[in-house]
């Protein structure tokens, strides 16, 4: 094959995107002998897996058990029949059960793609085969100095994310840096990762020290590198070239490129695509989207353009995360994923614009953002005191609040003397706050809340506070100066995507597979139809999927294929 990839005019593989999905099935097929060329749209890769935070859910690998947790698919299959019931979806779930330990043995021997499970990341929801650990798999640190000029290729995280203008952070790192002289084991940690950054500004734009799904990324585009993959950056693809009923190649930048055992579909999802959006989001959540604004669903315009079929999702056209945000003065928008830092801890709750809460504020994100639009919440805020803020911190301001003043500055977050005069300025109704605030002081003191059941479920007990007494997830509110900060659900993913069989081939109207078309990642419907079992659940299927999409291409599940037709 032409190391050149702008000479390329036919290959075994066409993949179109290069995120994580795509990229698993472009480093799978070569590793299957099969010519593949990647197709990116910008000058980077990763797309929203370079700023999240990389945990990809696969039950029962060999990881689990390494980590002293070991985990059974049966257990899964057990947790996901009640979790996603009868909304659909079975045989993919199945596919994705049987293929996942395969598929991370590949990577972990044959790659340098690297996860470790984690010991404690329960699942989302409470259900018969939940796990506390082991299905969770966080991608192993890596450094970006091994990558060499192609750095610059990997996207980078939020900026909100970053320290110090572009250090990356792990989440059990942060009280040492916080605190840096208040042990001498903070004081280590700290000069090791600020003294490796400061080392690293001298030659690179960011610190080169990746983790969590910018690592994930990174050790992605290092293997394909190692086996010689092309990877097509700048490109657009205008059209799927059609020929007798089979996609047999696209149309890239004017030129026709051809592929001969297939083109896979993996652009990112919905996302910024604002026809789609329109039809299918509800209002509130249609203004943003947390993924890199140059993901536009195209893999879904390019497939139901040739009649593929377009799934809405299920329960809900998108997974979702309540944000809060301001604007910059540079014109940008700081934005602000509330993902497990603050929800769930006690001496918070979340209030509508009658001053009522509305959800279980300790919940995933998916399910706190799902509890807001099923009820029309909007705006909604959450609120706290001053306890709490030098405690936690709330969003972007950090855990002892030193930073509380500029954000205030910004209007990021609202603060008031008293609960009434905090009701007042957010445009909530102050005795409606009152009487909440009243309510959840009665549950925090007895330590069950009878409205949602809050601190009820695992994932909420394991993200609450150790040390509460009565429940990790409880505590009072009632030492002004209050706070609130408005908060509403933007997309971190599609749910909703292109209808597709257990081999990730994109079905049409009629149901039936449309010869040589794959889709993997957010562009292939969400197996869980709207729900969210637990951390990773779109990382896990996208890089599961896009294995099992790479070895039907080769070949290697054809049998498994005409059996399960028989």
């Amino acid at each position: 094959m032409p190391s050149d990839p702008q000479s390329i005019q036919e290959t075994d593989l066409l993949v179109l995107g290069a995120g994580a999905g795509g990229m698993t099935a472009a480093l799978i097929g070569a590793l299957e002998g099969l010519d593949v060329l990647v197709v990116e749209k910008t000058d980077q890769v990763g797309g929203t897996t370079s700023t999240s935070g990389g945990t990809t859910w696969v039950p029962g690998t060999h990881l689990s058990e390494q980590a002293g947790v070991p985990d059974k698919t049966e257990d899964a299959d057990a947790f996901l029949k009640a979790i996603v019931g009868n909304r659909g979806g079975d045989r993919l779930r199945a596919a994705f059960l049987a293929s996942g330990r395969a598929a991370i043995e590949e990577l972990d021997s044959k790659t340098d793609v690297k996860f470790v499970a984690a010991a404690a990341h329960p699942d989302y929801l409470d259900g018969p085969g939940q796990a506390y650990g082991g299905r969770a798999l966080g991608p192993v640190e890596f450094d970006g100095r091994l990558l060499g000029a192609d750095f610059d290729r990997v996207r980078p995280p939020r900026r909100e994310f970053m320290g110090l203008g572009g250090m990356m952070v792990a989440r059990n790192e942060l009280a040492a840096l916080l605190a840096p002289f208040a042990t001498a084991t903070n004081f280590r940690t700290t000069m090791k990762i600020v003294g490796r950054y400061v080392l690293d500004r001298l030659r690179y734009r960011r610190g080169t020290r990746l983790l969590m799904g910018n690592a994930l990324v990174a050790r992605l585009l290092f293997s394909l590198r190692k086996a010689g993959v092309p990877i097509l950056f700048d490109a657009k693809v205008s059209d799927l070239i059609v020929e007798g009923g089979c996609v047999t190649g696209a149309i890239v930048d004017g030129r026709r490129i051809r592929a001969r055992k297939g083109v896979v579909l993996a652009t990112g999802g919905v996302c910024w695509n604002k026809a789609i959006r329109e039809r299918i989001f509800p209002p509130e959540t249609r203004a943003y989207a947390l993924a890199p604004p140059t993901n536009t669903g195209d893999g879904a315009d390019l497939a139901t353009a040739i009649g593929a079929h377009f799934e809405d999702g299920g329960d809900s056209p998108a997974l979702w995360m309540p944000c809060s945000s301001y604007r910059r003065a540079d014109g940008s928008m700081a934005v602000w994923p509330h993902i497990i830092l603050d929800r769930a801890k006690p001496g918070l709750f979340a209030v509508n614009a009658r001053g009522e809460r509305f959800v279980n504020e300790s919940n995933s994100y998916h399910d706190f953002s799902m509890g807001q639009i099923r009820t029309g919440s909007f705006p909604a805020h959450l609120i706290c005191d001053s306890v709490f803020m030098k405690r936690y911190g709330l969003g972007m301001i950090l855990p002892g609040a030193r930073n509380l003043a500029a954000m205030l500055r910004t209007g990021y977050v609202i603060e008031a003397p008293t609960l009434a005069a905090l009701a007042r300025k957010i445009g909530c109704d102050p005795s409606g706050l009152q009487r909440t605030a009243e309510e959840y002081n009665h549950y925090a003191q007895t330590g069950v809340d009878e409205a949602f059941g809050r601190g009820t479920s695992v994932m909420n007990r394991f993200n609450g506070e150790p040390a509460a007494e009565r429940n990790p997830c409880l505590g009072p509110i009632g030492i002004g100066p209050f706070y609130a900060m408005a908060v509403k659900p933007s997309d971190l993913a599609s749910s909703a995507g292109l209808s597709g069989d257990e081999f990730g081939r994109v079905l049409g109207q009629n149901g039936q597979p449309i010869k040589g078309l794959y889709a993997c990642g957010n562009d292939l419907a969400s197996i869980f139809r709207g729900t969210y079992p637990g951390p990773g659940t779109t990382l896990g299927p996208a890089v599961v999927f896009g294995w099992r999409v790479a070895k039907h291409a080769a070949g290697q599940l054809a049998e498994e294929a005409e059996a399960t037709a028989a």
